[in-house]
């Protein structure tokens, strides 16, 4: 490609094909131009110029899978090799004229691409054909969406279909889905334009609502049909951000038609007005979604719960009561919220239905609370939970009757009252047996007396102190402890003592003088 000083650009042909990395090559260059382009396209959600960069670069792409289209027909490439590349470019192609909107040519290029694909997989062993039939999985949605385009209404179930298995539609398709959905539902609601809820109709103007409320009845199904938790909750999420945006048009139309209501000296000031009714409505639908995203979590930790000992032993964080006890103070707190709906408090048989939901969920929570007390060895705290939890469930076997239907899709309270029985005769033995073991352990010898280790050797004593870091062994400092004194002896003759004369032993001094001291030098003595 030249030298250090210039660049020389030197193209792959034919003649010099003598090593399959001069293929790699052309096909880096087009790679990259596509993952360039898919950049753009993230990027375009919030800069819509760049879409005109996005095209660009797919089109770069696209020729140079055709140059390396061309050199694959060369007599030194393997039919495979021959094979992959018209693939790859009929996809590149389908890519671009998808972004185009050009949905017949789109869909021509992806068919090419999946029959390709399909062909290899059935020709070589399974390992290679797990990779070839994974394409064919991807381009699937693209057809089906270019053939929905087209006018192939049974495509659109297909796609739903699709979206709903794989938990959520990736890639180039994902946000175009989700438009047509909405689009479509766009077209019905122009057919609605009132909606009836507990016994009133009130006309819905707001095409946001309609949209919403048209979309319900196939977001609920979709999740009773989903195959996992993680899917379900993808789908609860989603379905309470469309009802949130909902509620907020709602409001936004609520505000000038309270400030009508204050100036108004109308005598029904008891009734409340339509498009408030609505936004209870629609509050309604959120909060029991919430409720039912948060039961179906519960379900969840429920099982985790029974296989507890089996996650213990594999060392992974298992699930707790305590956990379930939150889930359901947050459903509580629902249900307080809907018993306070606008155009709702008059309804005798909405508010009777809302407490007995109200009972059945205290009745698990108090289950549970009596459950995290039972693991701490709180026998009297768990047992009265325990009779708390048959009062509740009593009640609402009671006050049952007439809301049989509405209770059908609670959590059974009868087996609740079954599991509460057998925990308590369970209770009342694990409680004797906790009271025999300390009854027996509690000994003098295992009673902490105070004393240190230092006075107590020949005392067996279970003593946790001493595996802490406060360990008692010896008293320090020390205490003062009487010990002998010194004995003084006093000399007391000394006092009374004559002692003999030494006159006759002292020696007279001698005379001083010169003489006597000339004597002294030369040592002469007298």
């Amino acid at each position: 490609m030249g030298n250090r000083h210039k660049f020389t650009g030197k193209k792959v042909t034919e003649e010099i094909l003598s090593d399959n990395r001069y293929l790699l090559l052309i096909l880096m260059d087009a790679e990259r131009a596509w993952s360039y382009a898919m950049q753009l396209k993230q990027e375009a959600n919030t800069e819509p110029r760049k879409r005109f960069h996005l095209l660009s670069r797919l089109r770069k792409a696209v020729k140079h899978a055709e140059e390396l289209e061309r050199l694959c027909e060369s007599n030194r490439v393997d039919a495979k090799t021959k094979l992959e590349a018209q693939a790859y470019m009929a996809y590149l192609t389908g890519m671009l004229r998808f972004e185009h909107q050009e949905w017949k040519a789109a869909m021509e290029a992806f068919n090419k691409c999946k029959t390709i694909y399909e062909k290899l997989a059935n020709a070589f062993t399974e390992e290679q054909a797990v990779l070839y039939n994974q394409r064919v999985e991807e381009i699937s949605p693209n057809i089906r969406y270019c053939a929905y385009n087209i006018g192939d209404q049974s495509a659109m179930n297909e796609l739903m279909q699709m979206r709903l298995r794989s938990g959520g539609t990736e890639g180039l398709l994902a946000e175009k889905l989700e438009a047509l959905i909405t689009q479509t539902r766009a077209k019905q609601a122009a057919t609605m334009s009132e909606v009836e809820w507990r016994g009133r109709t009130v006309p819905v103007k707001i095409d946001k609502v309609r949209i919403f409320l048209l979309g319900l009845a196939d977001n609920e199904a979709a999740i009773v049909q989903a195959e996992n938790e993680e899917t379900k909750e993808r789908l609860f999420e989603s379905l309470l951000s469309e009802c949130r945006d909902a509620i907020q048009a709602v409001r936004e139309d609520l505000k000038p038609d309270q400030k009508q209501r204050e100036h108004s000296l109308e005598g029904d000031s008891g009734k409340v007005s339509n498009i408030q009714y609505l936004h209870s409505y629609l509050t309604y639908i959120k909060l029991s979604t919430a409720i039912k995203r948060n039961e179906s979590m519960a379900k969840s930790l429920q099982k985790a719960l029974l296989q507890q000992q089996r996650s213990e032993e594999d060392g992974k964080r298992t699930a707790r009561p305590q956990d379930l006890i939150r889930l359901y103070d947050i459903i509580l707190q629902n249900l307080v919220e809907l018993t306070q709906l606008p155009g709702l408090e008059e309804d005798k048989n909405f508010q009777k239905e809302i407490g007995l939901k109200t009972l059945v969920y205290k009745a698990y929570r108090c289950f549970f609370i009596a459950q995290s007390y039972v693991l701490v060895k709180k026998w009297s705290e768990a047992l009265v939970l325990y009779e708390r939890v048959l009062k509740y469930a009593g009640e609402v076997q009671s006050g049952a009757g007439a809301f049989t239907n509405s209770l059908k899709e609670l959590p059974d309270v009868q087996d609740l009252i079954t599991q509460v029985n057998a925990e308590k005769y369970s209770l009342q033995a694990a409680a004797i047996l906790d009271a025999n073991d300390n009854h027996e352990t509690e000994s003098p010898s295992q009673v902490k007396d105070g004393k240190p280790l230092s006075e107590r050797f020949e005392t067996f004593c279970l003593d946790p102190s001493l595996v802490s870091k406060q360990v008692s062994l010896v008293h320090f400092p020390p205490g003062f402890q009487p010990i002998p004194c010194k004995p003084l002896f006093f000399d007391l003759a000394l006092n009374h003592v004559a002692f003999p004369p030494l006159e006759d032993k002292v020696e007279q001094k001698a005379k001083s003088g010169l003489t006597g001291y000339i004597k002294g030098i030369f040592g002469f003595k007298s």
